[in-house]
């Protein structure tokens, strides 16, 4: 599988599919969605950033490339602290692949070990490809894996790996994050719903790859599951870019402070603003910034809510997103969370 990341960061254990899928536009693929096709039967018809938005990034990037690298600091401290220094990182596609890359470089250059790192699709409703599982497992012993994703919203890909990985005893069934609002993951840097840089874009800062594919006519009993290479972003991705700049942050003082008591369940507001919203499939509420703005990226929403209407440090990119899709915001007092995507069903416009 290409992609734009360095081979010695990471190994895709991916089948390339690129030219075999057509990919569709977010509107027509929001009603396959809603119709009951799954989401990982289609990809996205990604597009390019406009400049405005890019400068947005930009700025997110300055703005959070030293929280992001504390997160990864933490992050390695407690991945050590359980597993040792014999430890193997998978990290599950697409948005885990650039946190594996930072957390294997922080290994590097603060615990002295070159850990191995791989990236596998992990599908929700489908499950974990098993054959690229299988694959690691008969090069490393099983303790030493620790799955890796960017974030939690409402913690259904932890759910997901709980459920995949009873099929091989003895791995460790919990991912690792950077941000872990919603409470739900193994190990976290912080429990801050705080702005990971990558979550604001696509391919252009994900190794110029997909979303991941699942589609048994194009992939095979023996196959990972598949994932498209984006060639013609090449000179717009800016996928170093943000590993670079982070990197560049690695060591520094930063801190996050106190972060919200766990005296209640996040998944309690989650239940509210269903309620509230009239919303009735929870799959249709994205909390976190990390989910609202993917949300943004590659969906349809109704509208968005978030904290406050006058927080460029958080939401800005959110702000320039909504008002370049037409996207409604409003303000919500939230808990756990400082924004969250609402998707309608079609049927109800």
């Amino acid at each position: 599988m290409q992609s734009s990341y360095k081979k010695d960061e990471v190994t895709l254990l991916l089948k390339d599919i690129s030219g075999q899928v057509e990919p569709l536009e977010n509107s027509e693929r929001e009603r396959f969605i809603q119709s009951g096709v799954h989401y990982s039967e289609m990809l996205p018809k990604e597009h390019l950033p406009s400049e405005a938005y890019r400068q947005t990034f930009m700025r997110a990037l300055d703005l959070y490339a030293a929280p992001t690298a504390k997160a990864v600091q933490c992050l390695c401290d407690a991945i050590i602290a359980d597993k040792g220094r014999n430890v193997v990182l998978v990290s599950l596609a697409r948005a885990g692949t650039p946190v594996g890359v930072l957390l294997k470089r922080y290994f590097r250059q603060f615990y002295q070990i070159d850990v191995p790192h791989y990236t596998i699709s992990i599908i929700r409703g489908k499950g974990i490809d098993k054959n690229a599982v299988e694959y690691i497992l008969a090069r490393h012993p099983k303790e030493t894996i620790q799955f890796v994703d960017g974030w939690t919203g409402k913690g259904a890909i932890q759910n997901q790996l709980k459920a995949a990985i009873q099929d091989f005893p003895g791995v460790d069934d919990t991912v690792a994050v950077l941000s872990d609002p919603a409470y739900a993951a193994g190990k976290c840097g912080t429990h801050q719903d705080f702005l990971i840089p990558s979550s604001c874009l696509n391919a252009t800062v994900s190794g110029l790859i997909s979303r991941t594919f699942y589609r048994q006519d194009i992939i095979g009993p023996q196959d990972f599951h598949g994932a498209a290479y984006y060639q013609e972003f090449e000179s717009y991705d800016l996928t170093e870019t943000f590993l670079s700049a982070v990197e560049k942050q690695f060591g520094c003082d930063y801190s996050f402070g106190e972060c919200a008591a766990y005296d209640e369940r996040p998944q309690e507001e989650i239940h509210e603003i269903a309620e509230k919203y009239h919303i009735s499939d929870i799959n249709f509420i994205k909390p976190g910034l990390g989910e609202a703005t993917r949300v943004l990226l590659r969906r349809i929403p109704w509208k968005i809510l978030v904290h406050s209407l006058e927080d460029d440090a958080y939401l800005s990119h959110i702000y320039q997103l909504a008002r370049e899709k037409k996207v409604e915001l409003e303000v919500y007092p939230f808990r756990y969370y400082k924004a969250c995507g609402l998707i309608r069903r079609l049927a109800d416009t």
